[in-house]
């Protein structure tokens, strides 16, 4: 059957600036309809998609909004090897075949049945297709074209990293970096939101620190005396987690987020490898909290508690 979907052949790579896009904020977004349903499956299928971690809660909803439905028939080619991408699916429902191309012929590599997705990497790369998918039942698709899944994707990694750059700027700790540096550490970070819970507890072991981009967290300590006492609260421009990773030791403190909190998230493997410079200071700060809790609860026991 011929292929139903439009597809360009392989030409010249069109290049896409987000800097240069900054000023389409105004344009009227495109939403297509869909239930609760189908918003929370496409949501599971693309949360795992490395080019969708990156993004938080209200860009990953405008991905959402942003998809599309095709409907497919038995031999409908989605994709072809070698042709430019033109547009990223999400499999809604069907059965779909993998072929590529070898020196004896087309050769089937796998299937999808009822989940999965597909092409993300050739819309970001302007890569040509690594392979072939042709359609073996009826079937449902979910699809977003090339210029919106860059727009998105593209802007809002660029105004990720602007904001982030904007964000690490005022914290006083990395004015010992230098601006590519800072440029590194803005790429390694990653958004995520709280609300009235606990972000990290004290005596668990630490993964990561934290820079505080919206809202307000709360720094508790439990008394030898039993219970918890609140030792400060920090607000944006902060940030909190560092203590464990440079002592190497459990968590120190508790800390809850007061109503919502946007926080950006830097990993331990991050850390280690783009705060090298800042170790030093880090390690003074540390022994100023120790000194704080001496202070507070005349040990410092609380710093290595489990």
């Amino acid at each position: 059957m011929a292929n139903r979907f439009s597809r360009r052949k392989s030409v010249a790579a069109e290049k896409y600036d987000p800097d240069a896009d900054e000023d389409d904020d105004g344009e009227k977004t495109v939403i297509y309809p869909k239930s609760d349903a189908q918003r929370k499956s496409l949501t599971e299928a693309v949360k795992d998609i490395l080019l969708f971690k990156a993004l938080d809660i209200e860009q990953m909803q405008e991905v959402i909004d942003a998809m599309f439905e095709k409907k497919v028939e038995p031999g409908d080619h989605i994709i072809d090897q070698g042709d430019d991408g033109d547009n990223f699916y999400v499999i809604s429902s069907g059965t779909y075949d993998i072929f590529v191309k070898t020196d004896s012929g087309d050769k089937c590599v796998g299937a999808y049945v009822d989940k999965g997705s597909f092409g993300e990497l050739a819309l970001m790369y302007n890569m040509p297709r690594a392979a072939t998918i042709v359609a073996t039942s009826t079937g449902s698709l979910w699809a977003m074209d090339r210029a919106t899944f860059r727009r998105i994707l593209m802007k809002s990694a660029n105004k990720k990293r602007k904001m982030y750059e904007a964000l690490l700027e005022g914290v006083p700790m990395l004015q010992t970096l230098e601006s590519y540096e800072r440029m590194n550490v803005a790429d390694a970070l990653q958004p995520m939101t709280f609300e009235d819970e606990t972000i990290i507890k004290q005596g668990d072991p630490a993964e990561g620190m934290y820079f505080v981009e919206e809202g307000t967290v709360a720094i508790s300590v439990r008394k030898e005396s039993g219970g918890e006492q609140e030792v400060t609260r920090l607000s944006r421009g902060k940030y909190f987690g560092e203590l464990a990773l440079v002592t190497q030791m459990p968590r120190a403190a508790t800390v809850t987020a007061i109503g919502k909190v946007k926080l950006a998230y830097l990993d331990v493997q991050a850390f280690e490898r783009l705060l090298g410079p800042c170790m030093d200071l880090m390690k003074r700060n540390a022994v100023h909290y120790e000194d704080q809790l001496v202070t507070l609860f005349g040990s410092g026991a609380n710093l290595s508690d489990s």
